[in-house]
C-alpha cells in the first residue's frame, strides 16, 4: 500500500490527512513501530486512531492517561468479589487451599484492561494510548517495556505472549516533556491545525450537505479567531460543531448573517475570557477580512 493510498482510505474515513502523516501511517504498518502524535489538544490526533481503525475494520483500545495511573489499571486486575465468593463456597466444599488458589487465579477471573486486551486480539486492534503527557514517568518506563517485548508477565499465571502486535497511536499534547527513550521507541509526526483548505475540506466531509462557500468561509474565519489572544484556541472538534451549527440555522453566507455569527461562536469559544474577548466588534472585524 503506498502513501496516497493511504490517504486516500483515511479520507473516506472521514480524515483528511496530510502528506506527511500518511507517510508516518505508512512506515508505522512497514517498520512494526508505535506512531507518536504530538500537537496541541483539538487538532485531532484521537482521530487518527480512530479513521485507522476503520480502515483495517480493526477494533479500536483506547487507553486514557492521567496522573497517578498504574499499571493494575493499564494491565490487568482480579475480580476479588468474584474470587472470595468462589473460595467460600470451595472452603463450604472442603477444598484444599492450595486447589482453591489454583482455581481461583485463573482466567476465569481475569479482568483485562486496555493494554493486556490489545494484545490478546486474535485480530491486531488500533491500540490508543491518549495523552500519555498526563501520566508520570514511571508509567511511561513501563509503557516503554511493553512496546518493546508485546508480552505481559502475571505472577499467577506467568508469561502472556502477544496473540497479535497492535497497530500502537502514542498522543502528547505536549503538557510536560516526554522521555527520549519513548521518542527513540516511536515513529513521530507533529500535528498541527490544518490550514484554510483542508480544514475546509474536512468540513465538507464531516457536515452533511454544507456549501463550499460556506465552508471555506468558516474556515477563514476560524483561522482569524485562532489569531487572537485566546486561553483555549479552539480546535478542529469545535469547527466541525460551528459549522453544523450554521448550516442547521440555514445560514449561507457568515457576512449575511453577522448575528447568528456572533450568537453561534459559543461552538468555538470555551471559556467566559475568551467569550468576553471576542465581541460583537471583533467579529464584525474579524468577519470583514474572510472574503
Amino acid at each position: 500500500m503506498t502513501k496516497d493510498e493511504i490517504a486516500t482510505q483515511l479520507t473516506a474515513a472521514g480524515y483528511l490527512p496530510d502528506r506527511e502523516l500518511a507517510m508516518a501511517i505508512l512506515l508505522m504498518d512497514m517498520l512494526g513501530r508505535p506512531l507518536l502524535l504530538e500537537g496541541e489538544a483539538g487538532v485531532g490526533k484521537t482521530e487518527v486512531a480512530k479513521a485507522l481503525a476503520a480502515i483495517h475494520g480493526a477494533k479500536l483500545i483506547r487507553l486514557q492517561c492521567y496522573e497517578g495511573l498504574d499499571q493494575s489499571t493499564t494491565l490487568y486486575e482480579w475480580n476479588y468479589q468474584r474470587q472470595l465468593l468462589a473460595i467460600r463456597a470451595r472452603e463450604a466444599e472442603g477444598g484444599k487451599a492450595q486447589a482453591i488458589e489454583d482455581a481461583v487465579f485463573s482466567e476465569r477471573y481475569l479482568l483485562e484492561r486496555p493494554l493486556l486486551a490489545a494484545i490478546r486480539q486474535p485480530k491486531p486492534p488500533v491500540l490508543l494510548i491518549d495523552e500519555v503527557d498526563r501520566a508520570d514517568e514511571e508509567f511511561e518506563a513501563f509503557l516503554l517495556e511493553l512496546l518493546s517485548d508485546f508480552q505481559v508477565t502475571i505472577p499467577e499465571l506467568g508469561t502472556i505472549k502477544a496473540v497479535s502486535i497492535p497497530r500502537v497511536i502514542v498522543t502528547s499534547n505536549g503538557t510536560r516533556e516526554l522521555s527520549d527513550a519513548l521518542r527513540r521507541r516511536c515513529l513521530y509526526h507533529y500535528v498541527d491545525f490544518p490550514d484554510v483548505d483542508r480544514e475546509a475540506a474536512i468540513i465538507k466531509v464531516r457536515v452533511p450537505g454544507i456549501t463550499t462557500e460556506l465552508s471555506l468561509q468558516i474556515a477563514r474565519m476560524v483561522e482569524k479567531i485562532r489569531k487572537e489572544e485566546l486561553r483555549k484556541v479552539p480546535g478542529v472538534a469545535e469547527t466541525l460543531d460551528w459549522a453544523a451549527s450554521l448550516a442547521g440555522l440555514k445560514v449561507a453566507n457568515l457576512h449575511e448573517d453577522p448575528v447568528a455569527v456572533y450568537d453561534t461562536l459559543m461552538c468555538l469559544l470555551k471559556t467566559s475570557e475568551d467569550r468576553a474577548r471576542i465581541t460583537p466588534e471583533v467579529t464584525a472585524r474579524l468577519l470583514g477580512k474572510v472574503a
